[in-house]
């Protein structure tokens, strides 16, 4: 079982615009034509941040059209939020708060040794890393640069990683694969 980030960022280092848009991302090509079928099957639990799910809410009819339901995943999902959220229908959406060491371990058992994805945001992904609970980053890179946006990891000091793969996919992207050890936390 690995922890995986697995995210699209611009080639500046951005996940989604200022106000959360991710029209950029969509415009460079299919999820059909990247890792994602293979990454997904992999994965037993996922957790976001509150604002990739509100992303989701505002957009469900969108994802609906593109995976046939408003929520494309089968995994149970942790959701990190403070406030309270609507769940969308037919989700197995867990709210949680706090600390990501006690929420990464009732992932783990809910998983059942399959992979842990960190869908997003940013912020979450570096809270896991800088927990020492990061394993893996797989980063579509997209032939776009916006300037300004949400950070790929926001974070404060270095963690090494290990540049293991880099593959294109399409005349869209690059998909560039990081071991972290668990020292750099």
């Amino acid at each position: 079982m690995k922890t995986q980030y697995y995210c699209a960022a611009s080639l500046d280092g951005f996940i989604a615009t200022e106000d959360d848009s991710l029209d950029w991302l969509f415009a460079l090509g299919s999820l059909e034509e990247s890792s994602y079928p293979a990454f997904i099957a992999e994965v037993g639990a996922l957790a976001m941040g509150s604002a990739t799910y509100e992303w989701m809410l505002r957009n469900a009819d969108k994802v609906a059209v593109e995976a046939g339901s408003p929520w494309p995943y089968t995994q149970p999902a942790w959701v990190f939020t403070s406030r309270q959220l609507p769940l969308i229908p037919g989700a197995d959406v867990r709210f949680v708060h706090g600390d990501v060491r006690g929420v990464h371990a009732d992932m783990a058992a809910a998983a059942e040794g399959k992979n842990l994805w960190i869908v997003g945001g940013g912020a979450l992904a570096a809270q896991f890393l800088s927990a020492g609970l990061l394993d893996e980053l797989i980063v579509q890179v997209g032939s776009i640069t916006l300037g300004a946006g949400k950070r790929l990891l926001p974070l404060r000091m270095p963690h090494p990683m290990r540049l293991t793969s880099a593959q294109q996919y399409g005349p869209g992207f690059a998909e560039l694969r990081y071991e972290i050890g668990r020292s750099a936390a």
